[in-house]
């Protein structure tokens, strides 16, 4: 990994609190990517790439996972996510995104889903 774009200082104490604060969802979808058990694949929990911190990131896959709640659904916070994700897709970044109720409904489909995007 290109340690320029990954985990820059600055933003170290912030994903610590992310981190340490995650969301019921994030937590539930963690328990099921922590420790390589996805396929021996290792997931990373708040990993900041650039200035953007990503949920959950698989280095080997180029792979983001995205737990979107409530606060995603209004006009700015969608145009902010479009643009991050552009910018994410040009450094050769896939990035999925899964709502809490996905998460919280369908983990089993989450799951699927997401190993649907292993090469």
């Amino acid at each position: 990994m290109n340690n320029e774009i990954h985990n820059r200082k600055y933003l170290k104490k912030f994903r610590k609190e992310l981190r340490n604060n995650p969301t019921k969802a994030e937590t539930k979808l963690w328990q099921a990517l922590r420790k390589s058990q996805l396929d021996g694949r290792k997931f990373r929990r708040q990993q900041s790439i650039e200035n953007f911190i990503v949920d959950f990131c698989c280095p080997s896959e180029k792979l983001i996972i995205e737990v979107d709640g409530e606060v995603h659904n209004n006009f700015v916070n969608n145009e902010y996510d479009f643009k991050r994700t552009e910018r994410l897709n040009k450094l050769d970044y896939k990035v999925i995104r899964f709502t809490n109720e996905n998460i919280f409904k369908n983990l089993d489909l989450v799951i699927e889903a997401i190993k649907q995007e292993f090469k």
